[in-house]
């Protein structure tokens, strides 16, 4: 008996039932279900930020899609202070260090009112360029407009409470003594440098030292300064493991959250200050597992390793990113630039897939691939498939493209070769390509594994492609080569496609070779030999 499939069929449609579930379990209400994504600002947005987003954000899709009003919460944690300067930033803003966010001027120029606000934007940006639809919300204006007074006054008078789960939860007595709320300090405009040591709820202020803090095994002395803040005013933040989780939840009603692995402790404690503290049941989570670099370490805007989405943008569409962080949701992965022309060219394999080009024997498996790519399109998708040219023949046309007449030389070719060349879309994979070109040597070809009889063939198609100079030659030396070794011809041009270009399927491949250098195509086809 076929498994039912819930809504398009993909892990995000079951999510969101599992969310609805729950809300009606407790009676909550459900409009809107909000989803939450955090947006850290103390550094360049990198793919995984980005990731948390449309994670949630596809939530929220499936959740609606099941009948239920929802919208994603995009929470700014820009009352955060700076605890690091990032490698590539200015070395002077060490000065600012312990400085909330938005308080430091912004370090490229005037085109933002802060260092907060202008990194924060730059993840805004890329989610437009998505299309993920969210609610924009700031810490710092959180704070001021006295949206978390209520759970922050709980949480202050419960501070003991607090105090305890921190410590059964992580081993950490620093909540024990001091209050969970970071006041910055009236002196010398510091955040962290505070400990709040007392609350006076008659007067709504909070008592602090300024003594300093520990950066990473480095620490800032404090000014000594000795004062008091109305929590009312945003004169501070809570401690972002001791309860501010739990406060966002609590205040916006969040009812889902995916977090990363690295922050599992932190939200552990907050789900049960949500829960014991607060009264409110915290939301459904998911835990996924970060981003690597290709040697291994993590991608982090601290430490410089950072792949933006604006770099994916120079080289690749929106979707195709999309289909990076929605196809899977747990387990490690690694990343790099180079690894978006196969996203490309994988994009325009599910389109295939959804738009029946493609046939797939099970129907659970046509679902969930169907569904995915709907969710890379927003739910919204083209109303027909769209042109697909191999990202690897743009670039191989794109290098020997005469200079200045690059883009007509290269539809010129497509043409020549039997694709539509008129395409907006065609032009937008050009430019792609020709960014490559500026910026890398080649695209790396996707891994094929040959048996002994192939690798016989294709070094004998390397031998013939020294000496033979004519399209129609090389094109019928494929054909020669394949019965030569007793392969289907077929499935010897399957091989040097996805050898050359990455894809099963192309141009016909004599007049390909002549156009993009002979000696070119033999430097590819070595690799495999």
């Amino acid at each position: 008996m076929p498994r039912k499939i819930i809504g398009h069929g993909t892990w995000y449609d079951k999510m969101a039932l599992d969310v609805i579930q729950k809300e009606k379990r407790l009676k909550r209400g459900l409009s809107p279900l909000r989803t939450e994504s955090g947006i850290g600002a103390s550094g360049i947005p990198h793919i995984g930020s980005l990731a948390d987003a449309t994670r949630s954000h596809a939530v929220s899709l499936a959740i609606e899609n099941q009948g239920v009003p929802s919208e994603l919460i995009a929470f700014s944690d820009d009352k955060d202070g700076l605890r690091k300067v990032p490698i590539g930033f200015p070395s002077d803003l060490k000065k600012y260090l312990g400085f909330p966010v938005t308080s430091i001027p912004d370090p490229f120029g005037s085109c933002h009112k802060s260092f907060g606000e202008h990194v924060t934007s730059l993840l805004l940006e890329a989610l437009d360029a998505c299309n993920i639809r969210f609610r924009f919300i700031s810490g710092t204006d959180i704070y001021r407009r006295g949206l978390l007074n209520e759970q922050i006054e709980v949480l202050l008078k419960n501070s003991t409470k607090v105090g305890e789960i921190v410590k059964e939860e992580v081993g950490q007595e620093k909540y024990v003594d001091a209050l969970p709320y970071f006041p910055v300090c009236q002196r010398c405009s510091r955040i962290y440098t505070t400990k709040a040591y007392e609350f006076l709820p008659e007067e709504s202020t909070i008592l602090y030292v300024c003594e300093g803090m520990d950066i990473a095994g480095s620490w800032i002395a404090g000014c000594g300064h000795r004062g008091e803040v109305d929590y009312r005013l945003g004169e501070g933040k809570l401690s972002w493991k001791a309860g501010e989780f739990a406060a966002r939840w609590a205040a916006l009603g969040i009812s889902f959250e995916a977090y990363g692995k690295d922050i599992a402790d932190s939200v552990r404690v907050n789900d049960r200050i949500c829960r014991e503290v607060l009264g409110f049941e915290p939301p459904l989570h998911v835990q996924y597992e970060v981003f690597l670099d290709k040697s291994g370490k993590k991608i982090s805007k601290s430490t410089g390793n950072v792949f933006t989405p604006q770099v994916w943008f120079r080289y690749g569409s929106p979707q195709s990113l999309l289909l990076l962080t929605l196809k899977r949701f747990t387990g490690t992965r690694t990343l790099s630039v180079v690894d978006i022309p196969q996203y490309m060219d994988e994009l325009d394999e599910l389109e295939d897939e959804f738009f029946g080009k493609k046939r797939t024997t099970e129907l659970t498996d046509k679902s969930k691939l169907a569904g995915l790519y709907l969710y890379c399109w927003g739910l919204n998708p083209p109303k027909c498939p769209d042109v697909h040219v191999p990202y690897n023949l743009l670039v191989r046309l794109a290098k020997v493209a005469p200079k200045d007449s690059e883009m007509d030389f290269i539809k010129e070719k497509l043409l020549s070769y039997g694709y539509s060349a008129d395409a907006k879309s065609v032009e937008s994979r050009i430019r792609y390509a020709l960014n490559w070109v500026k910026d890398f040597e080649e695209v790396e070809g996707r891994k094929i594994t040959l048996s002994e009889v192939e690798i016989q063939a294709v070094a004998e198609l390397i031998t013939i492609l020294e000496l033979e100079e004519d399209a129609d030659a090389v094109q019928g030396a494929i054909f020669k080569t394949a019965r030569k070794y007793k392969l289907k011809p077929r499935q010897f041009f399957e091989i040097l496609y996805t050898a050359l270009l990455g894809v099963p399927r192309g141009p016909r491949l004599g007049p390909y070779v002549i156009d993009v250098g002979r000696q070119n195509v033999i430097k590819a086809l070595r690799k495999f030999v």
